[in-house]
Parts: structure tokens; C-alpha cells; sequence
């Protein structure tokens, strides 16, 4: 695997330049852009740096992340805290993803988008007004084991953090979701099959290929 260092500012500026130009799979006007990567590898950091990028080119975007779609706690904790298959399978709310946030952004479709559906904190429902994306407005989702849903990308991005850094950099009291990151690497193969691919064992120093 052959990878290029890369500064973060440059790579947000460079994925921008190339949302640019990206013509989206169904023709509709709503790119959709996936930014893939454990918690530990911080992919809404690098879904804020490019929806910077895109402002400064005058490109409207919106960033949506998984955790604004968790489960109700009696839903995902159903077996226990920290039950792997219910993390890896039944944690997020995909049905709600498909239909609050990819459906509207369909060909014909309305463009309103809800930007979180529930607070984990609270366990209780945000109660987010919905936002309006302009055509040719592009949704930036970032978040853990994205690629396994069949969401309707068009650009994947996956944040990869070797097993040592990624133990290293979760918390001790997670350390029971590692062996998901491993299953999805096995099942999925993210770092093979997304569009970029970034790595980010140091946070300081990110390499990529494009």
C-alpha cells in the first residue's frame, strides 16, 4: 500500500477541488460524501476541515454525523453495554439515515435534511429543525463502519488507523468495540474498496492515496 504524506490542510483542499468537479452516480444534484473512520480516528474532524474548504469555494455543504442517529438506549443496550454484535449490526438508526437523510437528497427530492434525530446524552429526541440543502450542495457523513450499509456514496473517504494506534488512541473504557473494527476490516475491507484513503497512526503526519 502505497501512500503520500499529506498535510490535513491540503488534503481538505484538495477533496474539495475534487468535489468541485464530481458528478454524483444518480444525476442527482447532492453529492454525498462518506468519511469513514473509528471514533479514535476522528473523521468529523476531517468533515469539518472540508466543509471549510468547500465555503471558501463557495460550495454549500452539510455535515451530518452518525452519532446524531444512535438507537434509544433501551434499543442498542438491549444485551448489555457493550454487546459487540449490537454495536457492530444495531447501534445506529440506518433506517432513520435512509429516510431523513439520503431520501431527500434523491433525484426529485426535496433537499430537507434532518441533521441529527437523537442525544445519546439526554437519550431523548433532539428535536432538530430540518435544514434546507441547496442543490449542488454536498452532504458530508462521517462516522464509524460506514461502508457496510450501501449508503449511496459518491465519494468515500476512510480514515485508517493501524490495530496498535487505534488501541492506543480509544479510550480504556472502549477498548470492548475493537474487535468490530477488526470484523469490519475482514468483511468490508474499507481501506480497499473506498475512494481515499487516509492514514492517520499520527495525527500530525497524514499520508494518503487519492
Amino acid at each position: 500500500m502505497r501512500l503520500e504524506p499529506i498535510t490535513w490542510e491540503r488534503l481538505g483542499d484538495l477533496l474539495a477541488d475534487r468535489l468541485l468537479e464530481l458528478r454524483t452516480a444518480d444525476g442527482g444534484p447532492w453529492p454525498r460524501v462518506a468519511l469513514d473512520g473509528a471514533p479514535a480516528a476522528r473523521p468529523g474532524d476531517l468533515a469539518e476541515r472540508l466543509a471549510e474548504a468547500l465555503r471558501i469555494r463557495g460550495r454549500p455543504s452539510l455535515t451530518v454525523g452518525t452519532d446524531g442517529f444512535l438507537r434509544p438506549a433501551s434499543v442498542r443496550l438491549e444485551y448489555g453495554h457493550q454487546d459487540l454484535e449490537s454495536y457492530y449490526s444495531g447501534w445506529y438508526d440506518t433506517g432513520a439515515l435512509w429516510r431523513e437523510v439520503f431520501g431527500p437528497l434523491e433525484p426529485g427530492g426535496s433537499g430537507r435534511v434532518l441533521p441529527d434525530l437523537w442525544d445519546p446524552r439526554t437519550d431523548r429526541a433532539t428535536r432538530s429543525p430540518y435544514t434546507d440543502l441547496p442543490p449542488g450542495g454536498v452532504l458530508l457523513l462521517h462516522g464509524p463502519l460506514l461502508l457496510r450499509h450501501w449508503f449511496p456514496f459518491d465519494l468515500s473517504v476512510h480514515v485508517l488507523l493501524s490495530p496498535g494506534a487505534l488501541r492506543r488512541r480509544t479510550p480504556d473504557a472502549d477498548h470492548w468495540t475493537l474487535p468490530a473494527f477488526a470484523r469490519y476490516e475482514q468483511e468490508t475491507d474499507p481501506a480497499g474498496t473506498a475512494d481515499v484513503l487516509v492514514r492517520a497512526d499520527d495525527s500530525r503526519h497524514p499520508a494518503w492515496r487519492g
